[in-house]
């Protein structure tokens, strides 16, 4: 018999998945009201490079990005970042640290043929690694935050002559702390804390970064051209994209940053994303049969929670009876095949909905045997 979950247990919004992530209705009814100056025009012409203008301002506002720094973006989205960092950042050989699903995969894009076998320093789910100073490395990469696993790991530059470090931001842009100055490049999709859609990345980069980028691209290396990433910076400066971008996204991704910035910027963001996240991690601690699957406090993310629960309990039904009550996408990250679930606390999600869902998962776990 299906649980059916009291209406009063219930969050006011169901949306807990890590990307796509929530968007807000005041986000849609600012698509809605500009969608005639802007969707269906050109991407050369005023109103869209002027969009383009205001988020690259609403970025470097964000991320405080020091002198110098600028904002760059360009078609695709952190796949294809990976690529072009492949084609025109990494100079002979990376450092990449792999704690999880995305993080292994920018290190596959760093196994090119005409660029050094990379220097992986790959940690157990759930845990974390550390980079280390290697001659010959020229740049050093890691996510900030895992979407996959639920781990963070701090943001510090790492001391190497003339290497440069790299940071994906895909999930932690947004809502987590952190000083600008301490990378070269931070880059990321917006559709997680930045409540957007897909179809383009965006980086802040440094005054290093874009000499390497420009140097590597006058060396004569092969680099195609919408993987170039001194095709993004120079339309960047123009307030454009190589190809057409996608005007949702970039008008999603607006109103979020007016929204974020209006309410206090990043510091605010990452304290509403720090307490919607407790309140999941003490659940976890507080309960019978489940905990946190990051073990170390420090390390555990303020805006991807994971949850293990004892083998005595179905996670795929908790998860499968919640979706039937309109709580979406808490399901574990598919290649990570753990008896547990996932939860976005993005900035977007209120924390008293994170304290409703733990409810509506005590429910559950009292009904699933009866």
């Amino acid at each position: 018999m299906a649980i059916e979950i009291p209406r009063d247990l219930l969050p006011t919004d169901g949306r807990f998945g890590c990307g796509p992530s929530k968007v807000r209705p005041a986000q849609l009814e600012a698509l809605i009201a500009s969608g005639a100056t802007i969707l269906g025009t050109s991407h050369r012409q005023a109103p869209v490079k002027n969009l383009v203008g205001s988020i690259r301002e609403r970025l470097a506002a964000l991320f405080r990005v020091p002198e110098g720094y600028e904002i760059i973006l360009g078609n695709g989205g952190s796949t294809a970042f990976w690529d072009a960092a492949a084609f025109g950042l990494i100079e002979k050989r990376s450092q990449n640290l792999v704690f999880g699903e995305f993080g292994g995969k920018f290190a596959a894009s760093a196994g090119a043929p005409w660029l050094e076998a990379p220097d992986v320093r790959k940690a157990e789910p759930g845990s974390l690694t550390v980079a280390e100073i290697v001659e010959g490395v020229d740049v050093y990469a890691w996510p900030h935050n895992e979407t996959s696993t639920g781990v963070a790991a701090p943001i510090q530059r790492v001391a190497a002559d003339g290497a440069l470090t790299v940071i994906d931001a895909t999930s932690a842009a947004g809502g987590i702390e952190f000083d600008a100055a301490q990378a070269d490049v931070y880059y990321f999709a917006p559709q997680k804390n930045l409540g957007s859609d897909g179809g383009l990345w965006f980086a802040a980069v440094s005054p290093a970064a874009i000499e390497r980028i420009e140097r590597i691209a006058a060396s004569g290396r092969y680099i195609p051209e919408f993987l170039s990433l001194k095709n993004a910076v120079d339309n960047s400066r123009l307030n454009q994209t190589l190809n057409t971008p996608a005007l949702v996204t970039l008008q999603l991704l607006d109103s979020q940053l007016e929204w974020i910035l209006d309410n206090g910027g990043l510091a605010w963001a990452a304290a509403g994303t720090a307490e919607s996240s407790s309140v999941l991690y003490d659940w976890a601690e507080a309960s019978a049969v489940a905990t946190p699957f990051v073990a170390e406090a420090a390390h555990r993310s303020p805006v991807v929670a994971t949850i293990d629960f004892d083998d005595s309990i179905d996670a795929t039904a908790i998860a499968k009876t919640l979706r039937a009550n309109g709580i979406v996408d808490t399901e574990p990250y598919r290649k990570l095949g753990r008896n547990q679930l996932r939860v976005a606390t993005f900035v977007s999600i209120e924390p008293d909905d994170v304290r409703q869902l733990t409810r509506s998962i005590d429910y559950v776990l009292e009904n699933l045997s009866v």
